[in-house]
Parts: C-alpha cells; sequence; structure tokens
C-alpha cells in the first residue's frame, strides 16, 4: 500500500526514470527470462567486458521530478539578460508565426521523426523541404538547391571546397573578402588549412588582378554596404575562380539576387524566416548553385519521382552518395543538415507569401532608413552609404557612452572597432526603437513623421538597379497558406503523411531514436533561451553559461573525458573538430607529418570522409569473421605507418553491435606508435554508466546529443556533436574569433572555430541539460542496461527467421543487432529493401538498411521501447518472413506478392483491379493490430532511378498534383 512506504518514496524524485524507460520490471523480468538471464546484472556482465567496467556508479546528481527540472533550468534561464538585438552580424530578431511554433517546432508529429531515406512515408516532410528549396532557389537566382546545412560559416566552407571540385584554375588560392563576417572568416580559415589551400582575406579590389580558385563575397556586407556585384564576380570569373555570395534571405526579397549577378553559389542563414536566435543555433543554412554543378553540391537534395502508379512522389535525390560515401575521394560530410528549421523557414515564407515577405523587409529597410537620415541630419559621420538593413556609424569618443547608454535602455549595439558602433534592424523592430536610439545617439528628438515622409517621396536609400525585378514565391504554395486555418490545415495534412516516433517504434540501428520528453523540449522555446544573440555581452547570457558549464561538468563525468568542447552542431562536425584538434597537437610537438588516420572496415561512411577533410591518409584496417577489428591486421598497419601515424577512428561497441573484447589493446597498439584514438560516439547509448570512452582509453570522442542525450532528429537535424578530450588535446580544441568560448585563462584561447557560434546550437543544449538532471545517474545507467536488454530481447525473438550476424563472446549484442537477409535474397530474391518497404504495411519504420553490412538490416530499439512494442514490431517481421517462405514454397511468384509491391496505399484497396494472388486484407491489415493504428503511406513504392535520371529538385506545377 502507498501508505505504508515512506515519504522518500512518496515523493518520488525518479518517477521520470519510469517514464523515459519503456518495459516496467514485470516486463523487464519476462525479457530476462527469453533470453536466457537472471537478472539485468548477468545480462550486463555477459554482454560488456569486464575489463572496461567502471568501477563505481557515477557520481551525478540525484534525478529530479520533470516539474523540479523545469523549475530548475527556469531560474537559472531568469539570470539571462534579453536586451532587443541591433548586433546583427548573421543574427537577427523575428516573430515566430504562432501557428508553425505550436504545429511544427513543439510538435513530435515533425520533431521526432528521422532523416527521409524512407521516402514513401516521408511525404510530407518532403514536400516542406521541396518548398524551403524552392524559396531558395527563387530569392538567389540560382538554378538549384540543397536541403539545408549546418550554419552559414560552415556553408561558407563548403561553398570553397566545392569552389576547388568544379574550378578549372590551377591556382590554389582562395579569396576572402574582407568584409565578411568575422565568424564565416574564423570558420573558412580553420578548413582551409587542412586542405593545404592558401586563403587570401582582402578588399576584393586589391587583388583583382590576381588569379584564384574561388572566392567568397558577402552581400550586403558586414558594414551593412549593398553594392552591385556583378562587375566583381564577372572579373573574377574570367580568370578562372568559382565565385560564392554569402546573403541574406530578407535582404534578398528586395535586393538584387546573386545569381542575377553572375555568382555560382550563394549561401547564408535562414534564421531570420522565423527560428530564434538561441544563442546561436539550431538554424537552417541555405546553399545554392548552378545546375552544372549539382553533383558537386555538399548536402541533402529534394528532387521529385514517380510511384508505382505513376503519381508524383518525392525523395532525397541523389541520395546513394550519401549512404555510400566515396571513402578515398570524400572531401565534404554531407550527413549534416538542420531540416526541423529549414522546415521552419519554408513554412515562414509559405504562411506569408511574397507580398508579405515584401511588407516585412520593406518595413525592415524603411526604419534603417530614417535612422540613417536622421543621423545624417544630425551630423553623424555615417559609414554606410547603401544598405538594407545594416548602418555602421563614426562617433569618435563618444562611442562607448553611447554604447553603454544603449545598454541600459535596453539595447545592444554592435562595436566595430574604436569609435565605430553599428546597428542591424530587423523583423521585430519598431518606430519606437528608431525613435529611442536616435535620441541616445543623437541627443535630439527624432521627427518620424516627417523624415518618413521624405525617406518615402525619395522612394529609397538605394539605387534603383540595385532592386530585383524578377518575380519571386510565385508557386501556388506561397500564394495560398495565407491565413491561419489554412496554415494549420496544410501543416495538418503534411504531418499525416510522415510516420515519426508518435506512431511507433523507429528501430534504426546505429540512430537511437528513443523518447525526446515533452519536459525535455519545453525550454528550447522559452524566450529566456531563444532571444539570446549569440555575440551578446557575457553578462547578459549568465544563465547560459551556467546551463552550459553544468551540461559539460555532466558530460565529462559521463564519458571520462577532461574536457568538453561545446561547439559542434552535428555529430559529423563533431568528428571534425576531433580530428582538428588531434592534427593541432602533433603539430605543437613538431609531428606535423603525422596524417595517417587508421578506420576499420565497418566504421560509419562519415569517419573516412571527416578524416579527408583534415587532410589525413585513410588506411582500412580489416575485420574478423565475428565483426570486431582484426587486431593482427591492426598491429600491422599501425607498424608499418608508425612514423606517421595520426589516430585511429573506432566505434564503441562496435558499428557491428558488440563489444569487443579487445578494445584496449588496439587503444594501446595506437598509442604505442605515437598515434591517438578518437572514438565514435554514435553508438554511446550502451556506454552510460557501464564505462566510458575516457575510461576504455580513448583521447577524444564526440557525443551525439541527438542519440543518446535525446535531442529529436527533427526528420534529418537538429543535432548537435560535443567533443569530449583527454587534458592534452583540451589546448587544441576549437575556440572563437568574436565571442570566446571561456574565460581569459582558457587553454584554447585562439584556436579556430569549426562553427559560426561560440556554443553551436545552444538552445538545444536545455534538452539534454533536462535528460541527464531528470534521470540522474541512477536513471542513465538503467537506461543503458535496459537498451542493452531491449536489443538482445530483439535479437533472440528474431534469430530463427532472420539470423543475426554478429554477437560477443557469450552470444550477446550490445545496444543494436544486424538481421541478415543475404540467404532470402539467394533463395527467394527477396532484398532487405523489399522488407523495409513492408514494414511500412505494419505500421514501422525500417531499421538501417545495408548499414555497416550490405545485405542486411540493423535494429536498434533503445530503452524507451516497451515490451508491448517490442512484440509488435517482433511479430511483424516474423509475420514478413512467413510472407517470404510463401514465395519459397511457391505460392507467390518472386515479382507479384506482399513484399515487391510494399508498400501498399488507399489507392490500391479501392482499386477495381486488383491482379495480386494476395488479398487486399493481406495487403494492408497483414495482422489484426495493424487496423486499429493504421498509417497509410501516402504513395506507393518510389521509383529511385527515375528520380536521379529526370532530375527535378522544384517544387513541381500543381498540374502534377492534379494529375
Amino acid at each position: 500500500m502507498p501508505l505504508n512506504q515512506p515519504l522518500s518514496a512518496l515523493e518520488q524524485h525518479d518517477e521520470f526514470i519510469g517514464r523515459h524507460i519503456g518495459p516496467c520490471s514485470t516486463e523487464m523480468a519476462a525479457m530476462l527470462a527469453a533470453i536466457g538471464a537472471d537478472s539485468l546484472e548477468q545480462l550486463i556482465d555477459q554482454t560488456v567486458p569486464a575489463a572496461i567496467r567502471l568501477p563505481a556508479d557515477l557520481p551525478l546528481p540525484a534525478p529530479r521530478r520533470e516539474h523540479e527540472a523545469l523549475a530548475d533550468l527556469k531560474a537559472i534561464a531568469s539570470k539571462n539578460v534579453i536586451n532587443k538585438s541591433c548586433i546583427g552580424m548573421g543574427y537577427y530578431d523575428t516573430l515566430t508565426p504562432k501557428v508553425i511554433l505550436r504545429n511544427v517546432m513543439e510538435n513530435p508529429g515533425w520533431y521526432t521523426a528521422y532523416t527521409p531515406y524512407q521516402a514513401e512515408i516521408a511525404q510530407g516532410r518532403l514536400e516542406a523541404l521541396m518548398n524551403f528549396q524552392q524559396m531558395v532557389v527563387d530569392l538567389t537566382g540560382l538554378e538549384i538547391a540543397n536541403a539545408s546545412l549546418l550554419d552559414e560559416a560552415t556553408a561558407a566552407a563548403e561553398a570553397m571546397t566545392m569552389a576547388r571540385r568544379v574550378s578549372k584554375s590551377k591556382s590554389n588560392r582562395f579569396l576572402v573578402d574582407a568584409n565578411c563576417f568575422p565568424q564565416t572568416i574564423d570558420v573558412v580559415n580553420t578548413r582551409a588549412g587542412y586542405f593545404g589551400f592558401e586563403l587570401v582575406i582582402a578588399a576584393v579590389d586589391s587583388v583583382k588582378d590576381e588569379e584564384f580558385f574561388g572566392a567568397l563575397l558577402q552581400y550586403p556586407s558586414s558594414t551593412g554596404d549593398v553594392h552591385d556585384l556583378s562587375e566583381t564576380i564577372a572579373s573574377l570569373k574570367a580568370k578562372g575562380a568559382t565565385v560564392a555570395v554569402a546573403s541574406d534571405l530578407m535582404a534578398l526579397v528586395l535586393l538584387k539576387s546573386p545569381g542575377a549577378m553572375g555568382a555560382d553559389i550563394a549561401l547564408g542563414s535562414s534564421q531570420r524566416f522565423g527560428i530564434p536566435m538561441g544563442f546561436g543555433g539550431p538554424h537552417a543554412a541555405f546553399f545554392a548553385t548552378r545546375e552544372a554543378f549539382v553533383r558537386s553540391m555538399p548536402g541533402r537534395i529534394i528532387g521529385v519521382s514517380k510511384d508505382a502508379r505513376g503519381n508524383t512522389a518525392y525523395r532525397m535525390t541523389l541520395q546513394t552518395r550519401e549512404q555510400h560515401i566515396r571513402r578515398e575521394k570524400a572531401n565534404s560530410n554531407i550527413c549534416t543538415s538542420q531540416v526541423l528549421l529549414a522546415n521552419m523557414a519554408g513554412m515562414y515564407a509559405v504562411y506569408h507569401g511574397p507580398q508579405g515577405l515584401r511588407t516585412i523587409a520593406g518595413r525592415i529597410h524603411r526604419l534603417t532608413a530614417i535612422l540613417a537620415e536622421g543621423l545624417k541630419r544630425a551630423g553623424i559621420n555615417l559609414l554606410t552609404k547603401q544598405f538594407f538593413d545594416t548602418v555602421h556609424f563614426d562617433l569618435g569618443p563618444r562611442a562607448d557612452s553611447v554604447y553603454n547608454d544603449a545598454l541600459a535602455a535596453g539595447y545592444n549595439l554592435r562595436r566595430v572597432s574604436a569609435g565605430v558602433l553599428g546597428i542591424s534592424f530587423d523583423e521585430t523592430t519598431t518606430r519606437n526603437d528608431v525613435a529611442t536610439l536616435f535620441k541616445l545617439i543623437a541627443q535630439v528628438t527624432l521627427d518620424m513623421e516627417v523624415i518618413d515622409a521624405q525617406v518615402a517621396a525619395a522612394d529609397s536609400a538605394l539605387p534603383d538597379e540595385l532592386f530585383r525585378s524578377d518575380a519571386i514565391l510565385s508557386h501556388p504554395v506561397f500564394n495560398t497558406h495565407h491565413t491561419e486555418h489554412e496554415m494549420l490545415r496544410y501543416l495538418k495534412s503534411l504531418q499525416n503523411k510522415d510516420l515519426a516516433l508518435d506512431h511507433s517504434m523507429i528501430s534504426l540501428g546505429s540512430c537511437t531514436m528513443k523518447l525526446n520528453a515533452t519536459s525535455e523540449m519545453i525550454p528550447v522555446t522559452w524566450p529566456e533561451f531563444g532571444g539570446m544573440h549569440p555575440f551578446a555581452p557575457r553578462d547578459q547570457a549568465v544563465g547560459y553559461l551556467e546551463m552550459i558549464a553544468s551540461l559539460t561538468d555532466w558530460l565529462k563525468t559521463v564519458t571520462g573525458f577532461d574536457a568538453i568542447c561545446m561547439q559542434p552542431n552535428s555529430g559529423a562536425q563533431g568528428e571534425y573538430a576531433g580530428l582538428v584538434a588531434i592534427s593541432r597537437y602533433h603539430a605543437s610537438r613538431g609531428d606535423s607529418h603525422r596524417n595517417v588516420c587508421l578506420i576499420p572496415k565497418s566504421a560509419h561512411g562519415t569517419n573516412p570522409a571527416t578524416a579527408q577533410m583534415c587532410n589525413m591518409q585513410v588506411v582500412v584496417v580489416d575485420c574478423d569473421d565475428n565483426g570486431n577489428v582484426d587486431v593482427t591486421d591492426l598491429k600491422a598497419k599501425a607498424e608499418q605507418h608508425a612514423a606517421n601515424l595520426a589516430c585511429l577512428m573506432i566505434t564503441y561497441p562496435s558499428t557491428h553491435g558488440v563489444f569487443e573484447e579487445a578494445v584496449r589493446d588496439i587503444c594501446a597498439i595506437v598509442h604505442s606508435h605515437g598515434g591517438q584514438v578518437y572514438m565514435d560516439g554514435a553508438n554511446l547509448n550502451a556506454q552510460v554508466g557501464l564505462t566510458s570512452p575516457g575510461f576504455i582509453g580513448a583521447d577524444v570522442s564526440h557525443m551525439n546529443l541527438h542519440k543518446t542525450f535525446a535531442i529529436p532528429h527533427g526528420g534529418g537535424g537538429p543535432g548537435m556533436g560535443p567533443i569530449g578530450l583527454k587534458a592534452h588535446l583540451a589546448p587544441f580544441m576549437a575556440d572563437h574569433a568574436v565571442a570566446a568560448t571561456g574565460e581569459a585563462d582558457r587553454v584554447n584561447a585562439g584556436q579556430g572555430a569549426v562553427s559560426a557560434a561560440p556554443f553551436g546550437s545552444a538552445s538545444i543544449l536545455t534538452i539534454s541539460w533536462m535528460y541527464l538532471a531528470m534521470l540522474g545517474g541512477e536513471g542513465v545507467k538503467k537506461a543503458t542496461q535496459v537498451a542493452i536488454l531491449n536489443a538482445n530481447y530483439v535479437a533472440r525473438k528474431l534469430d530463427a527467421h532472420y539470423p543475426v550476424l554478429y554477437v560477443g563472446k557469450n552470444g550477446r549484442v550490445a545496444h543494436e543487432c544486424i538481421l541478415d537477409i543475404r540467404p532470402i535474397k539467394a533463395a527467394t530474391g527477396i532484398a532487405e529493401i523489399d522488407i523495409a518497404k513492408r514494414l511500412m504495411d505494419y505500421g514501422f519504420h525500417a531499421p538501417t538498411v545495408s548499414f555497416p553490412v550490405a545485405g542486411t538490416i540493423m535494429v536498434e530499439p533503445t530503452e524507451s521501447e516497451s515490451k508491448a512494442e517490442l512484440d509488435r514490431f517482433i511479430a511483424a517481421l516474423i509475420s514478413i518472413r512467413e510472407e517470404i517462405r510463401q514465395i519459397e514454397n511457391g505460392v507467390w511468384s518472386a515479382d507479384n506478392n506482399p513484399l515487391k509491391n510494399a508498400p501498399h496505399s488507399q489507392a490500391d484497396v479501392i482499386d477495381a483491379d486488383w491482379t495480386h494472388p494476395y488479398s487486399r486484407q493481406q495487403a494492408v491489415f497483414p495482422l489484426p493490430w495493424v487496423a486499429a493504428n493504421k498509417f497509410w503511406p501516402s504513395v506507393n513504392r518510389i521509383d529511385d532511378v527515375f528520380g536521379d535520371r529526370n532530375l527535378n529538385c522544384a517544387c513541381p506545377p500543381m498540374e502534377a498534383y492534379a494529375d
């Protein structure tokens, strides 16, 4: 009876553990019995090598109830001071339409979905991404856009490497206009160094007669100036340069496009299209180019194809290149995007439409022009002559006092240089803001109405030739959904086409699609976190820095590292940041020649791509018949390359889903030959509380906060990939040129950045803070144990039907298992992709297909799935295996069966011409419980080959839907 329990039990401080972990104690007992283990502890002893087990539990704080953790974080958030930001520099306050905030950003139907590799159950977000691409194409004046990158600075770095791929110039020099944003220059400089490019940072006019393989220009510039770049671009291209223009989508609503000026690439941030600043992110970068360069463009591209009925259907076009990265040639890690934020930005354009955007952009420009004209009349030295939303002005010795007076009045201005201040306006700026700022600067009252009338009569502060004359956003999708009712229904119609975690489990191996708890998500949209500019004065960000510091301490405890770098804003970028730290470490010791990176055959495709980005030579290490690293081969190659060995990249538990017994020996071998050990953190969910990368012997590792630490995948982003480092590598982790990552005595001071903002996508760190606060040390360990239990339960239940390819020495798997489909394919022609598509008819997203072994599927159930959900998934796969036996027995032909025809849509059910040897019931309700919660794929199987051969990456005309 509850009344007989002690008060400590009734207080339920650990109640979230039971909310997060799927199986209850009774279900765990049944699952343990099914796999032949007496207890959870015995299972872990049989699975995790004793040599790497932590000697004690993690000294993390005790778990907190959800409302307690929220109250604690709210108290921390209240320490932030949210001034009106006039800093600009690529970050602007914005108004997120509430219909988008509630129905996309705060909606698990959108934020818990996975990357749309299984397109038939992702048509909603694929259409939303197509809208984003069309918006970017229209505004940039180029022919093709991708579905987002991580941030503006890393997009600029990608533009540089793309320019090298497509340019015919023999020069090794890349030009960066000195008027680019300083954070962009910082990131591009870091990237250029490892490719061996010579970076020239200069005023473009001063080097116009020199040759470069590429160039990066800013439009409008960091000073706010707007100039026609046509002649500059033509001059650079005449000498063989590929020219990229970093731009601003809001400015491009009014201004002549980069494409119209001759640019080859346009890039920037979509942040001001309804995405909060969030102390730096997450924000979707845009990237557009000419169609001739599409196969050299980084990032994911959404395209149009047809399904089996000939209907229009969306898919990731050219997606094979992402799933099978060319290891020896990769120089861009394209598994980096911000899908949720791209969807929000695209919907911002859908909701406002072309006229609404022109009004917003026009208001921003008008308010800026009023301020500028007033300052000129007041005798202020205005340095920016032609502008959209930003002006710089010289106040001489008065600059500091004006800056401080503005702070006291609640405004953050940009300190440009001694005596020079900058002001940028945005969607939230009002006439009262302009009047207040003018009075602070000019010390007189602004006659707003008079100056407004005169500015309006003068038409603009910009010459006519700088305004765009072409139509934008003319597609019907941008001209239909302008009432909230219409927008709400449009968003709901798209959500209905997508399978996310709010419907059923997503058992993707190596992706850890666990519960993204509501309480973890709530703080992301608090204005105390969302409204902060990343370069705001640090005394205004006390709450942010406290939250980041406590999360840093917790992650040190979890990983066994001495330092944490929070800057990387994806797992792939974490890999890059880690290898950069290793390279800098070797260089500091006079070992710059160390450039060999050992990578096991089983590694993620991102690993060799990252190594190439750091100018390392990839040497592949064999695996043995059990899927483990071949220690003999590793030792031989480490000895062979000892003089030049930089590092080993290893995933642990292995990508094959087992805890390798020799992992400490592997680390020792690499260390003995002068190398460092980089541990890929993709499988950290099987370590937390039981072992740790630092305890095992790794020197650096990234943590996928969007896997192990509950940040949702968002349909392909956002993510965060901070790295943990041992003390000797800490001095070489990323710093930031604009906003320091720590105190003045920080060990990494002056190191180049890898992301645009000092703490990456800082606003979503609140999710992982809540995750660790609510679970505590007890909960995270239990989560790991149950993740291993769930995986072993699935493996044991399915092994008789689909052989489990790899197991550890005691017959156990780690947190995931690989099911071998190759014998089935050899006997029947049914491939792993057919099983993936058939699972849609049962209401499930497929496991990971053909990775890390072709012809297999990899299942990771996570700790958050209940026994009932696991049993449904198991039943679905067993039922599919029985369907395959019907093919084996000749009941169904190899080309006309439920698997080859999957997925089945509603159109199949009502089709009068049913020609299949199985019933409609078998097609769409193959098990009794499917009908109770039926998910209907909105299209039939999509023709991937047609989509790649007929590349169309813009919104199709409305007739395509009618047809």
